[in-house]
């Protein structure tokens, strides 16, 4: 075992770690924004958190004032910007008629590119401004010969490539609906995920490459097409292999070739469409049961992916922005909105390690450097990742064109945070970010005209009425409450897809909390400490609160006993669960992947229930420390904390999680078997 440093407390979280420059200041969108209010409506604030109180007491003067700002194209304008401020049905932009796509092609005059890629099966490219118009003209105008009308669904079945981008703008342009799978995810789940859609379209690969591994899904794809008797048309792609042939399910639908779909020249303009028309569903994590099916407007999508992707992560005109998404995770489709801002989207389609033989967790830093990347973001997980194999991206890769971090997904522990000031730059904006696929969006950000301090986000975003309420409804500062979001936002959902009288709906968001007026109130399911700083109210994020730790009494959260345990060296990743019994001890178990060739000693576990008492309190050290060959996740990389902690109460694995929505399906049985053992133990 490693010889470790003396245990000290942990980690200050209001350690300052950057502050902007003159120059980074003023070129900042947000300070043009605020000029603007002050030349054009008289406005004028003292601070950020000044702006952010405006922004959420005169929603309609906020919103309108993003539209003219922005100069966003209306077809036709809107009689009022909020006409009911009701949550859920809220109605935005009412009368207006537009397309999110008209925003993206103002910026064909560009000479920079539009896309950037890099795939393990396809090699490297770009796509130009003027190439991405022709290539989604002509794929509507196939979409159409497919008998693609307004509303229809069309889904993806596609890795993160240009095509996939493609796919999205042509339907959405057409006033289609949108809704995408990665190919990695198997047919059970992307079933459960597109029957109840019932698509017209499918766009689909016959496979991808991943770490140098090959994998034709084909197969998957008959089975997932057995499932969907509305598909009616196939857009065949050949990624994996140019002469791979479409799945036999195919031979009994319309199927034609990506390359003859872009070939054709079409005279295209996109639909006028009102701004609650459908642009999209996402899909929550789906750990049990049906995955609820999130519908976005063009509206909304529209103007919060200006503010939260263009204005908060200020993203200019011809900026190369890289975010390693899966293309089922919704910050896949925040990253695509970069193109509402006119900037250059880095798409990689591989594993984040590299295609070579060997894993390489400097790969996508080393990515960065050859494209010239301007804005990385990835999830905290990688960021915790390269931390742990000791990179230096600064010794590995030509970073110089690099401006911003981003960070979301997960908490970023203030080791992370500080790792990147020393690792990859001192003169970097840190933007770590807290939303969800429910709204599609942050609702705590960053902004390159504050400073930077460990673990926080650095403010709550323009427009998003965010507070920390505890049991009994009231907001708190400076301590831990629920997250919550007391007044709508654009982006909210327009409903779940199939959802009668909004049941879900209500039962997902506003079954918890009412204002003094007895409105609903969006209920998030995160722990938030709201901090007060000089210019802004910064927040952390302490875990899911369907997942606290309880023990003597006290709430708490679990992301920052993960800081800790994960903190020790020779700790890869960790999950913990806490049991509360009636009339019986609690039971908090916490498993620990150790890096390989380490096994739990005595003295190790010693060590790091020692590192939990000192670095936070008695009450965090654990009844038992198991060590695990692997700490199951979501697709979109979330631990199984509720899962788990269900199995271990009892109940049946068929009813507290789908195989299909893992990262890795067979992650789960190892757990499953302890949680027999744990059964039979306790009697």
């Amino acid at each position: 075992m490693a010889t470790h440093p003396e245990i000290t407390a942990h980690t200050a979280l209001d350690a300052l770690l950057w502050t902007p420059s003159p120059d980074r200041k003023a070129r900042a969108l947000i300070t043009h924004f605020e000029a603007w209010l002050d030349r054009e409506r008289g406005l004028r604030f003292e601070n950020y958190e000044a702006l952010w109180q405006w922004s959420v007491t005169d929603l309609e003067g906020f919103w309108s004032a993003v539209l003219a700002f922005f100069e966003l194209p209306l077809r036709t304008s809107y009689a009022r910007i909020l006409s009911c401020d009701d949550m859920p049905g809220a109605r935005w932009f009412e009368g207006a008629q537009l397309n999110l796509v008209d925003q993206v092609f103002r910026h064909a005059h560009l000479a920079s590119p539009a896309i950037v890629f890099e795939s393990e099966a396809s090699g490297t490219g770009t796509v130009s401004w003027d190439e991405l118009r022709c290539q989604v003209a002509s794929v509507a105008q196939a979409l159409r010969e497919l008998g693609v009308q307004q509303g229809d669904r069309v889904a993806g079945y596609l890795p993160n490539i240009p095509q996939a981008v493609v796919a999205f703008l042509a339907a959405a342009s057409l006033g289609a609906v949108w809704s995408l799978c990665a190919p990695d995810m198997g047919p059970v789940s992307v079933g459960d995920r597109l029957r109840q859609i019932e698509p017209k379209v499918l766009v689909a690969v016959d496979g991808y490459r991943f770490g140098s591994k090959a994998f034709d899904r084909r197969g998957a794809l008959d089975e997932i097409l057995r499932e969907l008797p509305t598909v009616t048309g196939i857009l065949w792609i050949a990624h994996l292999d140019a002469a791979a042939h479409p799945p036999v399910q195919a031979a009994s639908r319309t199927t034609m070739h990506w390359q003859d779909a872009i070939a054709r020249e079409a005279a295209w303009q996109p639909a006028a469409l009102p701004a609650e028309h459908p642009l999209w569903i996402l899909y929550s994590s789906g750990t049990t049961g049906l995955p609820k099916a999130i519908v976005h407007g063009h509206g909304g999508v529209l103007a919060n992916g200006m503010v939260n992707m263009i204005l908060h992560g200020d993203l200019h005109p011809g900026e190369r922005v890289f975010w390693a998404a899966n293309t089922s995770w919704m910050v896949w489709n925040a990253h695509v909105m970069g193109l509402l801002g006119g900037a250059t989207l880095v798409l990689y389609d591989g594993a984040v390690t590299g295609g070579g033989a060997e894993p390489d967790w400097g790969y996508l830093w080393k990515l960065a450097g050859r494209l010239g990347v301007h804005v990385f973001g990835a999830g905290a997980a990688i960021h915790h990742a390269c931390l742990k194999a000791g990179i230096v991206p600064h010794d590995i890769a030509d970073l110089r064109q690099l401006h911003t971090v981003s960070s979301t997904g997960s908490p970023l522990s203030p080791e992370a945070c500080e790792w990147l000031y020393s690792a990859v730059k001192p003169d970097l904006w840190l933007n770590i970010v807290s939303g969800g696929t429910d709204i599609a969006g942050g609702f705590l950000v960053g902004l390159p005209t504050l400073p930077v301090y460990t673990g926080e986000m650095q403010c709550r975003t323009l427009g998003a009425c965010v507070q920390a309420w505890n049991d009994a409804g009231q907001p708190v500062m400076d301590e831990v409450g629920e997250l919550v979001c007391t007044r709508p936002l654009p982006s909210m959902p327009l409903y779940f897809w199939g959802d009668a009288g909004n049941r879900r709906y209500l039962e997902s968001y506003f079954e918890n909390f009412k204002d003094s007026q007895g409105r609903n109130v969006w209920r998030h399911g995160d722990w938030l400490r709201l901090a007060p700083r000089p210019q802004a109210t910064a927040g952390v994020i302490y875990g899911r609160s369907d997942a606290t730790i309880n023990r003597q009494g006290v709430r708490m959260g679990t992301s920052e006993l993960y800081r800790v345990v994960q903190g020790i060296t020779e700790v890869l990743d960790s999950l913990v669960v806490d049991l509360e019994y009636l009339g019986r001890e609690s039971y908090m178990a916490l498993f620990v992947q150790l890096q390989p060739g380490i096994q739990l000693s005595a003295p190790l576990e010693q060590y790091i229930r020692q590192a939990l008492r000192t670095g936070l309190s008695a009450r965090h050290v654990p009844n038992e420390i198991i060590q695990v060959s692997t700490i199951p996740k979501t697709i979109t990389g979330k631990k199984l904390e509720l899962p788990v902690k269900k199995l271990l109460l009892g109940h049946a694995l068929e009813k507290v999680v789908s195989r299909d929505a893992l990262a890795e399906p067979g992650s789960i049985d190892w757990y499953v078997d302890f949680a027999q053992r744990y059964r039979r133990r306790i009697g």
